[in-house]
């Protein structure tokens, strides 16, 4: 039996998550110090490490990758106070 795609999606979250777990730990540790100086930036982490932070998601984008290189993660997250809820129908 094959999966379905809602399977697929929620096994590639999944693994996001486990992936990520440093960096998001990183990122809510920081989060409230972060609003008060670095309100609406990117903020760009590679493994343990915060690389900075930019203005704009191209400027973050291409720090993530200078940072991290080709091929490897890195966490790129906009700070909001509370994320944004986009809902597609």
């Amino acid at each position: 039996m094959t999966k379905n795609r809602a399977t697929l999606l929620g096994d590639a979250l999944a693994t996001e998550g486990v992936e990520f777990k440093t960096e998001l730990s990183i990122f809510e540790q920081h989060k409230l110090e972060w609003l008060r100086s670095n309100p609406g930036e990117f903020v760009v982490i590679v493994g343990t490490r915060v690389v900075g932070f930019h203005p704009d998601y191209e400027s973050a984008f291409k720090a993530g990758l200078s940072a991290a290189g080709l091929g490897k993660n890195f966490l790129l997250k906009q700070i909001w106070a509370e994320e944004p809820v986009y809902l597609i129908y």
